[in-house]
């Protein structure tokens, strides 16, 4: 489902004289329906950065990105709408919405984007809502006013509304109180249970053990830093 091959990434310093930093190069890793891998290596390393490049949201410089079919890393703007839409979930740390929107709705989005009818949207972004703890009073509210551990909670909601065959997870436990965590990891083992391949970061070593298959350490990836 996910399989990357040879990929490196440079970042241009336009404000330094146009320098260029090399921050990753052969990066090579193949995910298996059903499969969780995590990413592990020191702060620096590029845990994020290859997150990003799996997402679309970082242009690698060479090498391939292997996403249901798609190559990422050559991909047009609109196979790469398509392929978030339908095929690659991304959780992030942080939730990034359109003022105002409710947050029932923030979390049914997904679904309606693919198709499905608005109650039954609803009905999955109610359940969701209510196995993170996200009291009934605040769905009719935009998440934009809640805490930061409320917001997680939604982020992840949204992130787990439509069964992606293909999910990136950016830290989905840090900061959450035992039972929140204990629901996210669950949500993950049945997402891995209907065969979605996933790719995680996660510096909760306890969440890693129990959730992910196999570590990659990217810091082998990073010039400079590789053994």
């Amino acid at each position: 489902m996910i399989d990357i091959r040879d990929l490196s990434k440079t970042f241009t310093l336009h404000n330094q004289g146009g320098a260029v930093i090399e921050v990753m190069r052969g990066a090579s890793l193949s995910v298996l329906p059903g499969e969780c891998v995590a990413l592990t290596g020191a702060s620096g390393a590029g845990k994020s950065t290859l997150m990003r490049m799996i997402y679309g949201n970082y242009l690698a410089a060479s090498g391939t990105i292997i996403v249901g079919g798609v190559d990422v890393a050559r991909a047009e703007p609109r196979e790469i709408i398509r392929l978030r839409r339908e095929v690659l979930g991304y959780v992030s740390q942080f939730l990034r919405v359109v003022p105002r929107v409710p947050t029932l709705d923030v979390v049914a989005e997904p679904l309606l984007a693919i198709g499905v009818d608005r109650d039954t949207a609803r009905d999955r972004a109610r359940a969701l809502l209510t196995r993170l703890r996200i009291p009934e009073r605040l769905w009719s509210l935009s998440p934009t006013t809640f805490s930061g551990g409320e917001q997680q909670r939604v982020n992840i909601a949204r992130g787990f509304a439509h069964a992606y065959p293909a999910l990136l997870l950016d830290e989905p436990t840090a900061s959450l109180d035992a039972a929140n965590r204990e629901t996210v990891l669950t949500l993950i083992e049945e997402a891995k249970a209907r065969g979605a391949a996933i790719v995680g970061i996660f510096h909760d070593q306890a969440a890693r053990d129990r959730v992910c298959d196999r570590e990659i350490d990217v810091t082998q990836f990073t010039p400079g830093l590789a053994a």
